[in-house]
């Protein structure tokens, strides 16, 4: 171990954390100097930015006018329950998991809400197959897999003509991906994915369809206050102005606004669409060919642009578990990787995050430590 030469080049931002992410390049807390800070979100300057991170969020993510957005509490997770529990109910529902947060979900329709539903998995790198949904259904599923590094390549295979609902979890896809908005019904993320917002505040989108499913369905439960999206059959619209459920962080909201306006500034989702593709790129350049690495994503068209995930698959490893947590722990020691171990539930391996706020350079600058690291490891073992 004590021969092995270091490489001579280190990422500069060596954040590659799947989730509060990476803040985007050249970030200073000065940026938020103009955050409305010990005035109520309902003042008049408050609910000013609370629309104005709405409407640049309708701007930079492509989403149709008809659609409603809302900013809602508890992050992605408050985004998708809300839908679910104010939703579901008048179908049947299909629940599509290849990753723990959709089995999460499977859970808190089966077991929660104790609706009859067909859950259907795939293994860790896979994804469910498409073509055996029923889509007269109520359907809920995540578009990419953050723990597993698989995603839904495109939406072809939703029809146009669905009866029922598709609810999608995007969390890590959003502003990183093309999300075909006319095959979504409910479309959620949080700010701290791909554009390396602050934690706590969920995104909310609605079709026409989903606001009339809203408007026609009373739920068989009780709902919690801040589940309410309705109030005498009718969609509450200042959800959707930026009059929030409840108190939002308007330190949080100037930092979600700036980010938007870089996103804007360097060329809008395109641009941003780009940068994780050309970050995934980097990645899977490296590994390709190499007996000791390898994409945890079995087929190459699944493989996700943002939380891209990796197995060891040389021979000599004893224990892969203990092994890949080694690595991660030399990397993190070194300063060259920070947060880049595989999720809990997930096989063991790293996680890189190549969201659009990460620089393609710092990505190259850490491929050969994880080789060294990786070395490193196994003549220690």
């Amino acid at each position: 171990m004590t021969d092995l030469t270091k490489p001579a080049v280190r990422p500069v931002n060596a954040r590659f954390s799947s989730g509060p992410c990476a803040k985007i390049p050249g970030f200073s807390l000065d940026m938020l100097a103009d955050a409305p800070l010990g005035r109520s979100h309902r003042a008049a300057v408050g609910k000013a930015k609370l629309k104005e991170a709405i409407e640049l969020t309708r701007e930079v993510l492509e989403v149709p006018a008809d659609y409603r957005i809302g900013i809602v509490p508890a992050s992605d997770t408050g985004a998708v329950e809300m839908a679910l529990w104010s939703l579901l109910g008048p179908r049947g529902v299909e629940v599509l998991a290849w990753e723990s947060f959709g089995e999460g979900w499977a859970t808190d329709i089966v077991k929660q809400l104790k609706l009859v539903a067909s859950v259907k998995k795939a293994d860790y790198g896979r994804i469910v197959d498409f073509a055996t949904v029923d889509f007269d259904k109520d359907v809920v599923f995540t578009w990419n897999g953050t723990t597993s590094g698989v995603r839904l390549p495109n939406g072809d295979l939703i029809p146009s003509d669905r009866k029922g609902l598709t609810i999608c979890d995007a969390t890590s896809a959003a502003f990183a991906m093309d999300l075909p908005f006319d095959k979504l019904d409910v479309v959620t993320f949080s700010w701290q994915k791909v554009l390396g917002g602050e934690g706590a505040h969920g995104m909310l989108i609605l079709s026409p369809r989903a606001v009339e499913r809203l408007e026609s369905h009373t739920p068989a439960w009780p709902m919690p206050k801040i589940f309410r999206l309705t109030k005498g059959g009718k969609l509450i619209e200042g959800i959707f102005e930026g009059e929030t459920i409840n108190t939002p962080s308007m330190l949080a909201v100037e930092d979600y606004l700036v980010t938007l306006k870089w996103a804007k500034d360097l060329g809008g989702l395109k641009a941003l669409i780009a940068r994780c593709d050309a970050n995934a790129g980097a990645v899977r350049s490296f590994i390709a060919g190499k007996g000791w690495i390898a994409d945890l994503a079995e087929d190459p068209a699944t493989g996700s642009t943002t939380s891209v995930c990796l197995k060891f698959t040389d021979p000599r490893i004893r224990d892969g578990a203990t092994f890949a947590k080694a690595v991660a722990k030399r990397l993190e020691k070194e300063g060259v990787a920070l947060d880049a171990g595989a999720y809990r539930d997930a096989p063991a391996g790293l996680r890189i995050w190549c969201g659009a706020t990460v620089e393609t350079s710092d990505v190259a600058a850490l491929m050969p430590w994880i080789e060294w690291a990786f070395e490193a490891e196994l003549s220690a073992q």
